[in-house]
């Protein structure tokens, strides 16, 4: 029998449309004599539909318009149900699921919030859990756990908006002073590099402040590493194997959104042109993070290797990494010796694995 893949896709996030291309990705991959594909879309705000059209619909940015293969669904928290709830009029069935396969990046889907209505519902879900799903999405958590457990980083220090707003000139002047030029102003939950700015001087911190507030209501900022930005997908759960490392030449001053995801001209190498010692070093530092947040089926660690010394540095972990046509993820894998396809069976597996808590 076919296994039954709720995969979700949207989201009421800055990353809604980075989610649609995709998850079109990830199912168009998926095996049909295999899967039961069920795609459920989460609109910008918040309302759930059973979609039955083409995936070209969804990549598109179009599918919200497609009534006729619009059916209103919900994920129904009562495991006896054990699936979802669609809604036909006042009447309600049931469609039972085996695996739910959610590509949601950013807030309200890859910060824990949907991974506690999974644990709720008891359904079996690809990826990290609600912790490691929350610690992972919120920068300053992950920078603090990271010291904890001893894994080397940037310098960082982060503030809340009301911090901020209630003495403004002290917090950059620590900014400054801390941190030094060049620095990084983030988010702290944000993804996609929304937000973000390189700042080179006092004069621009305050509007690079501004900027990430737009996004969230906490910031994190870290010192500016001159090296190689290198990334490290990782894939398992007890035993997570990490993949070959690979390096991302940005077609802009530093990987942002635009560079990311509409420019298309950013070039992958992979592997990343690092001595092996380094690049051993790099895919311990991925399983070492890994393991220490809690992180359960897949994440894409992304670290610096520092010119200065060679130090290996964390920079932060994707707990769900963008399946896009220029996705690292799928690439260091395949390059790994699984391709596409195979690593979808391979999430799915790691998801079936985990009891329902």
């Amino acid at each position: 029998m076919k296994t039954t893949v709720l995969v979700l896709f949207g989201g009421v996030s800055g990353e809604h449309d980075v989610s649609l291309i995709s998850a079109a990705s990830v199912m168009r991959n998926m095996d049909p004599e295999t899967y039961e594909i069920l795609p459920m879309g989460i609109t910008n705000d918040g309302r759930s539909y059973l979609y039955t059209g083409a995936l070209e619909e969804i990549e598109q940015n179009r599918w919200e318009q497609d009534a006729a293969h619009l059916t209103p669904a919900v994920i129904s928290p009562d495991r006896g149900h054990h699936g979802i709830l669609v809604l036909e009029g006042e009447r309600y069935s049931v469609v039972r699921v085996d695996v739910v396969f959610p590509v949601l990046h950013g807030k309200n889907g890859e910060d824990g919030t949907m991974q506690g209505l999974l644990t709720l519902a008891g359904l079996p879900f690809v990826g990290c859990g609600v912790t490691a799903s929350a610690d992972c999405m919120d920068k300053a958590v992950t920078n603090a756990l990271a010291d904890i457990y001893g894994i080397p980083q940037a310098k960082w220090l982060s503030f809340t908006r009301h911090d901020y707003d209630r003495a403004p000139a002290a917090c950059l002047q620590k900014a400054a002073q801390t941190l030094g030029f060049p620095l990084f102003v983030k988010p702290a939950n944000a993804g996609s590099s929304l937000g973000v700015s390189k700042v080179t001087d006092a004069a621009a911190l305050a509007d690079a402040c501004a900027e990430a507030f737009r996004h969230d209501g906490k910031l994190v900022l870290e010192e500016g590493i001159l090296g190689h930005e290198v990334e490290c997908a990782v894939l398992g759960n007890d035993e997570p194997q990490a993949s070959v490392v690979g390096e991302i030449e940005a077609c802009n001053e530093f990987y942002d959104f635009d560079a990311k995801y509409l420019a298309g001209t950013s070039r992958l190498q992979i592997p990343a042109p690092l001595p092996e010692e380094t690049a051993q070093a790099v895919r311990a530092m991925a399983i070492k993070a890994f393991r220490a947040m809690g992180c359960r089926g897949l994440s894409r660690v992304d670290c610096f290797v520092r010119s200065s010394d060679g130090a290996v540095l964390l920079n932060e972990i994707n707990t769900i990494p963008g399946f896009t046509s220029i996705s690292m993820y799928s690439k260091l894998f395949a390059a790994s010796g699984i391709p596409y396809p195979a690593l979808i069976d391979r999430l799915i597996a790691c998801a079936l694995e985990e009891e329902p808590k």
